[in-house]
């Protein structure tokens, strides 16, 4: 440890860079084959289950597709799977359940997208870090995104090669940098104590740390201020005009950093394509800079952050192929490497959280649906105030009113509701409701506030079956936390 205390930096410049665990068991939940209730529908993935045409009301100008797809008999299905009759089967609490099928889908979106460039597609483990999910994912060819060491070891046990791994974040402490270095991950420089920290962890490891510069390009991504990252205020990375200083000091350390590349992110849930484009005009220019001080710079990370239809409305969202249409000529201009990190575009819509419906009731002002799921197995709502689609898996009685309502859960908090003001049929005590989109930043961020334990995962196998892939925890796996003390 003794290499740390020798690290001693300079203030840096204010001139400006003038440029021109155990893996989870699946155990099959429904081996059956669902029957057909009207017409088979051809789908890129092939299965071995008939699959159902879906009637919609979306503008004929975007015909809305999701792997959550009301029917002509009023029933939610999954990739042609009754979300009803997978509530009969599994445990009886709130539950998330995804589409596989669907997760393919994104991947080979981005890999089409990226056809004919050298790239690599970091899947963002913070939005979700389900083992099962990982492997899958690993298997489609996809490198990883990381922002701490768990992640990192959790990503190798996935079998993600770490070459194609990225650590990113403004915090990484020492013993996870050591991590990275041994292993060969790109380490993202974000501030001066990282690159000291980074300095330091490849002395103990007694290796050359790959390291790209993290650049706050101060580019407006247009969206809500806990998820950008890319502006001025923002917490993350280099202002350009400490660039200079950056160089300087990893020129200085020529036996522990290689400068391989620069990087920015933007922020999350982007919907202007020209964002990106502006950021990556800025971040090649940099490069040229950089490059001219004699770096051989290969990679350009341009971050993830595309935003998908929360609303259900058939909105025309920017797919990943508008994305790196945009970039595409400036990457290939400079002969660089791309490197991606989507992870909401990539998991979001896979997904959704089921809920059984405990009552209804009124405050003679404000209409309530209570559900057995809250803001601890599903915080982005309270968090962000946002927006998530919600609806009932089977169709209500004929005379059922339709009115406005709050849908909320049992926790003792004001902020505990997974929507507001949405007009639904008044459910019957026990039915079934959804949180649509549900895959990103929704179980990676739920908690055990009030004791209410984080729940199972299930999916959909390409099969058709349904299989758990994350068991729920339960009062027990907390009392064994305790044992022992």
């Amino acid at each position: 440890m003794a290499a740390t205390t020798n690290l001693l930096f300079q203030t840096p410049s204010t001139k400006p860079l003038k440029f021109s665990p155990t893996p989870f068991s699946i155990n099959p939940i429904l081996p059956f084959k669902p029957k057909p209730v009207f017409s088979t529908r051809l789908t890129s993935i092939q299965t071995r289950i008939p699959r159902a045409v879906i009637s919609t009301s979306q503008p004929k100008t975007h015909q809305f597709e999701h792997c959550f797809e009301k029917s002509e008999d009023g029933y939610l299905y999954c990739e042609g799977i009754k979300v009803e009759e997978v509530m009969e089967v599994v445990e009886k609490r709130p539950f998330y359940l995804y589409s596989k099928p669907q997760i393919t889908r994104n991947v080979v979106a981005y890999k089409d997208a990226l056809e004919g460039l050298n790239s690599i597609i970091g899947y963002a483990i913070k939005a979700n870090n389900n083992l099962k999910v990982l492997e899958h994912l690993q298997k489609l060819g996809c490198g990883a995104v990381l922002v701490s060491g768990n992640e990192l070891k959790l990503a190798l046990r996935a079998g993600f090669d770490p070459t194609r791994c990225v650590f990113n974040g403004n915090g990484k402490i020492l013993d996870d940098l050591v991590l990275a270095a041994q292993e060969g991950v790109f380490v993202n420089i974000d501030s001066e104590f990282d690159l000291e920290n980074i300095v330091a962890a490849a002395r103990i490891a007694g290796k050359k740390v790959n390291v790209l510069l993290r650049i706050n390009p101060d580019v407006d991504p247009q969206v809500h201020p806990y998820v950008a990252t890319g502006n001025k205020n923002s917490k993350f990375g280099i202002r350009n005009e400490k660039l200079q200083w950056f160089l300087d000091a990893v020129k200085a350390h020529p036996n522990e950093l290689k400068l391989v590349g620069a990087h920015c992110h933007l922020g999350s849930t982007i919907t202007k394509v020209d964002i990106f484009r502006d950021a990556a005009v800025l971040m090649v220019n940099y490069i040229d800079e950089i490059r001219s001080q004699g770096f051989e710079i290969d990679y350009l990370n341009i971050g993830g952050g595309l935003g998908i239809d929360y609303y259900h409305t058939g909105a025309i969202l920017p797919t990943p192929r508008d994305l790196i249409d945009t970039v595409r000529e400036l990457v290939l201009s400079r002969s660089l490497n791309l490197i991606i990190e989507p992870g909401r575009s990539l998991i979001a819509n896979t997904c959704c959280f089921v809920n059984r419906v405990t009552g209804v009731k009124t405050n003679g002002t404000k209409n309530f649906i209570v559900i057995d799921g809250s803001m601890a197995e599903l915080i982005r709502p309270s968090l962000y105030g946002a927006y998530q689609h919600i609806e009932l898996v089977s169709p209500s009685p004929s005379n059922a009113e339709i009115s406005t309502f709050d849908v909320v859960g049992p926790v003792c908090e004001s902020a505990d509701f997974l929507g507001k003001d949405r007009e639904l049929p008044t459910p019957t005590k026990g039915a079934g409701l959804v949180v649509h989109d549900a895959g990103a930043y929704c179980m990676s961020m739920a908690s055990t506030y009030n004791l209410k334990m984080r729940p199972p995962e299930y999916w959909v196998e390409d099969d058709g079956s349904v299989s758990k892939i994350r068991h729920g925890e339960t009062f027990e796996d907390h009392l064994r936390l305790f044992e022992g003390l």
